[in-house]
């Protein structure tokens, strides 16, 4: 997620005015003019994660050095945090709350701990958990387990969310992009859960897992498959979307796709042989099915992108999972932007379009991009 102006407001007056409310009424004596004076200065100058850090260093200086202390004033936050209101970005305020305890109560984990399942509810504690396993990784593992257990969906979710070993926003565990086998154990106590909220970050955790070992994740989902768990089968598809998109050969058979298509496949008819920078490129592909029975495909497509060296780079983007019939024909027709964007630079040349089905090269094009 991208931290522009929208998002780093979830973290500007309003969300200090609740922090120092919420503080007052949990009995931290604290001069609240100085603290909303301190929060104030140079923040509207920083983007989102550099706004957490700096109102955890204004809460470091206004409350008891001590951490036992304040621990006392947090665990009481909660009951005095203002309801939730129509504005998404209302959850934003007790971030920094919550990765304070990451920063001053890590030599504390017997009092950290359990104050972190308790605060996140009102902002989620997968990235200040992440400390605690590096630094604790066999008391802050076990916790974790116990989470998985929890009767509230935040705490079970923290469980998976907090060990994902690729957190979006959050450090990365090294530990476990190296072996991920305890986070696949503690995903076993979760992959039946009743939530749709700790189901999907289950599958987002197996998704980061896959990036480094793709044959355990597909081990790990046969194993949930077998099982015929109806309720499974969405993790496992979102778990796979990032190996479906690498055209990784054994995920498509482990969700049901042909093994072995047979097609009649003619190569894309673009829009354009040379397309301004600016224009959208239109694409269609005419596909005809040469077997005897029912094929089940993933239809996708790169743009194979020219870089600033003269080389070029792929970019798998979804186009449309469909059945075909035997003998069936279809035309798939679909519109790509080429316009300038933040993430990518645009540099003039051959570019090239290419199809692919289950993951497998199918067709290509080529055009020519010019910059105005």
């Amino acid at each position: 997620m991208a931290e522009h102006a929208l998002t780093k407001d979830g973290l500007g007056e309003a969300a200090v005015d609740r922090i120092i409310d919420a503080l007052d009424s949990a009995g931290a004596c604290f001069c609240q003019d100085s603290f909303r004076r301190d929060a104030l200065s140079s923040l509207d100058q920083l983007e989102l994660k550099d706004r957490v850090r700096h109102l955890i260093t204004v809460m470091s200086v206004h409350l008891p050095s001590s951490f036992p202390e304040t621990a006392r004033i947090l665990d009481e936050i909660k009951e005095h945090w203002p309801e939730p209101d129509q504005d998404h970005q209302y959850y934003f305020a007790a971030w920094p709350v919550v990765d304070y305890i990451a920063k001053f109560g890590l030599n504390h984990p017997k009092i950290s701990l359990p104050l972190l399942r308790k605060l996140t509810p009102l902002f989620t504690a997968e990235f200040a958990i992440r400390s605690f396993l590096e630094v604790h990784p066999e008391e802050a593992y076990n916790q974790m387990l116990i989470w998985c257990l929890d009767s509230d969906e935040h705490v079970r979710r923290l469980a998976s969310e907090g060990m994902r070993p690729r957190l979006p926003w959050g450090k990365q565990l090294p530990q476990y992009i190296a072996n991920p086998a305890p986070v696949i154990s503690l995903l076993e106590n979760l992959k039946d859960d009743p939530s749709d909220y700790v189901r999907r970050s289950v599958a987002n955790n197996l998704n980061d897992i896959s990036k480094d070992h793709p044959k355990l994740v597909i081990a790990t989902c046969k194993s949930w498959q077998a099982e015929r768990v109806t309720a499974r089968e969405w993790i496992i598809r979102h778990a796979t979307r990032t190996l479906v998109k690498e055209g990784h050969p054994e995920v498509f058979s482990l969700l049901g796709f042909t093994r072995k298509p047979q097609l009649s496949v003619e190569a894309p008819i673009l829009s354009h042989k040379h397309l301004m920078l600016g224009e959208p490129l239109g694409m269609a592909v005419n596909i005809t099915s040469c077997a005897t029975e029912k094929q089940y495909l993933v239809f996708d497509y790169a743009v194979h992108y020219v870089k600033a060296n003269g080389q070029s780079s792929a970019k798998v983007f979804k186009w449309k999972n469909l059945r075909l019939k035997p003998g069936q024909s279809i035309t798939l027709e679909k519109s790509h932007p080429f316009k300038k964007v933040t993430t990518r630079r645009h540099y003039q040349g051959i570019h090239k379009i290419e199809l692919l089905i289950n993951g497998k090269h199918a067709a290509e094009s080529s055009f020519e991009l010019h910059i105005p």
